[in-house]
């Protein structure tokens, strides 16, 4: 596994004061996003909330290993079947029914901080309820793994027990990761148990972004013909949470406080 960086106590300072301000910012979007809701103005009122309370979006033009441009927008949304990176474009617009994914990233004072949210327009049915209880508690469950001397491997096994307990299909191709000077760095944070990180202890410093992807219906997924887009390949309803934690001396600190 490449290097894990830790942070100071200086930084942790900066990224709590960072995530605070992605969370409320990601509470009024959510707040925004009704029935008749059109993505691009979601967008452009994205980008307006972090600037006003001094951030920036740290998605936007971001461009993973791999791809030859960067992301197009400062927010993800991502409805029904997709599970992540769907995009803010004219036209579109969110109805009741609609299963939404809110995925969104902050830089402020040059660090980086990343949480999700899902929810439904209207009344859910049983199963899409059960669906986005699920993938929360799931999240909320492995944050509280956290710990000095606790093992990077203990957050995807939570995970993964919780999930299947439900019957739930856990995405395995996306993970967590961690995060902080960097939209994205080492370690990779696995959804599932994964022996290899068994023995790979957290340590005061570490900050990981955790989040948990569930779908209705299997594991696989295919990107889209947009080139981002990443949806479940059975056409399943998919749920996604996250939330940036930080290793502490005594045990963990969320970075990103929940708005659900």
């Amino acid at each position: 596994m490449a290097y894990v960086t830790k942070k100071s106590a200086e930084e942790i300072a900066i990224l709590a004061e960072g995530g605070r301000i992605l969370s409320e910012a990601l509470k009024a979007i959510r707040e925004r996003a009704v029935p008749g809701s059109g993505t691009e103005d979601l967008e452009m009122f994205a980008r307006a909330e972090l600037a006003k309370r001094g951030a920036e979006p740290s998605f936007l033009n971001y461009r993973p290993s791999g791809e030859r441009e960067g992301y197009p927008g400062a927010i993800c949304i991502s409805i029904n079947e997709e599970i992540v990176h769907g995009l803010s474009v004219p036209n579109r617009v969110l109805r009741k029914g609609d299963l939404v994914s809110l995925d969104f990233g902050a830089k402020y004072k040059g660090l980086f901080t990343d949480m999700a949210v899902t929810f439904y327009l209207g009344r859910p049915p049983q199963s899409v309820r059960r669906l986005i209880a699920a993938t929360r508690q799931a999240l909320r469950r492995a944050v509280k793994t956290v710990r000095p001397g606790a093992y990077l491997g203990d957050i995807g096994r939570t995970i993964e027990r919780h999930a299947t307990r439900y019957g739930f299909g856990i995405v395995r191709d996306l993970t967590g990761h961690g995060v902080g000077y960097a939209v994205h760095e080492s370690p990779r944070v696995p959804n599932y148990d994964d022996p290899s990180l068994s023995d790979i202890l957290l340590e005061p410093g570490m900050c990981l972004a955790i989040e948990p992807m569930l779908t209705m219906g299997d594991h696989r997924i295919k990107t889209r013909p947009d080139g981002w887009t990443i949806v479940a390949a059975d056409g399943n309803l998919s749920a996604h949470a996250e939330v940036t934690v930080v290793v502490t001396e005594r045990g963990r600190k969320v970075i990103t406080p929940f708005i659900d």
